[in-house]
């Protein structure tokens, strides 16, 4: 079979390459792989930023947003072949922190989880994988051509949950979310801020395109002026960072009203510096009882609730969000997205 691989550490690496077709060991599936999402994090590994190949191996295969349909499944395991599948990334470390112990290894205390794709096991970039029963999520039919986005999906309920924790120690009725950054992760914020029934407002530097009519296809609001002319339009309860930008994330940090919650998503590059108030970031932090919050990854938990937002979610909204298809022989295009794209997929199947 076919798979996209790379050499860790070494920029231009990626490939794909024939390597054996794998077997299933007790208690796994082997699926067929259909689509494959790209993302931020695949291209920082095809630019050698990162990765861990497994213990004695010298490529890595990649790839985290899968979707496949099920060759082969164990009895007993609440699968069965033809189900449509999506494999869950993180792995609890082998000798679990507390964490991990109770099933919440996106909150790893250690750093010791392993990860399909990125950390020291082979991800879904294949044409056939395995996946144990235990860290498979089905997904209702209906969600053939879309399933891919389930992985990003998990991410953000995992985001709006650590908001609602944030928000429950004191008393919490948000009305209006500021989501910056009209990528996957941000509209798909923006989804479920929608079906909230909250004012959502979404803010990118894209003019126009697909970005603003996803968002306007949501009863949201679109801005692409920048912050201040935001700012005089909405005082967001939450905001949700979905950039990166180390400007957004410190005017984020500012933008919320009274008792705002502030999740930052986007990871920043290192080592760039920038001038800032942090006397009043901190007096308005302290004095309204603002919270700021990182959140990354998503456990078993937020990977099956993903699976039902999905499932409740317009499709044709959710095919919008993909821009581009391209197969599996054109696979270098997709690490190569425009500015103007959202999502790319690579169909394999």
């Amino acid at each position: 079979m076919r798979a996209l691989t790379i050499v860790p550490g070494e920029q231009g690496s990626l490939k794909l390459e024939e390597v054996d077709e794998p077997t299933p060991g007790d208690g796994e599936l082997l699926v067929d792989a259909m689509a494959l999402g790209v993302c931020g994090t695949d291209r920082e590994l095809s630019d050698g930023e990162y990765g861990w190949a497994p213990p004695g191996a010298d490529r890595l295969i990649i790839g985290h947003e899968s979707l496949g349909r099920v060759r082969e499944a164990p009895e007993g395991g609440g699968f069965a072949p033809g189900d449509l599948v999506v494999g869950v990334v993180r792995r609890p470390d082998p000798e679990p922190c507390c964490a991990c112990a109770r099933g919440l290894f996106d909150n790893c205390r250690n750093g010791e989880y392993t990860e399909r794709g990125i950390k020291e096991i082979h991800g879904y970039g294949s044409e056939v994988w395995t996946v144990e029963a235990d860290y498979a999520v089905k997904l209702d039919p209906s969600l053939a051509d879309v399933g891919v986005l389930l992985e990003p999906m998990s991410v953000l309920v995992k985001a709006w949950e650590q908001i609602d924790k944030v928000g429950s120690r004191s008393w919490f009725d948000p009305k209006s979310v500021l989501v910056t950054g009209a990528g996957p992760i941000g509209l798909l914020a923006a989804l479920i801020g929608a079906q909230r029934g909250l004012d959502v407002h979404v803010l990118d530097r894209a003019a126009d395109g697909h970005k603003p009519k996803l968002v306007e296809a949501l009863g949201a609001t679109y801005h692409h002026e920048g912050f201040p002319a935001v700012m005089k339009q909405v005082v967001p309860d939450v905001v949700i960072e979905a950039t990166g930008s180390e400007a957004l994330v410190f005017d984020a940090m500012a933008a919320t009203g009274a008792f705002g919650v502030t999740c930052l998503t986007g990871v920043s590059p290192a080592g760039r510096r920038m001038n800032v108030d942090a006397g009043s970031l901190n007096r308005d932090i302290v004095l309204e009882n603002d919270v700021v919050v990182g959140s990354v990854n998503a456990n078993l938990d937020h990977c099956r609730k993903a699976a039902e937002v999905l499932a409740d979610s317009d499709r044709e909204w959710l095919r919008g969000l993909i821009t581009r298809r391209v197969s599996l022989d054109d696979f270098t295009d997709a690490f190569h997205a425009g500015s103007a794209e959202v999502k790319v997929v690579i169909d394999i199947g």
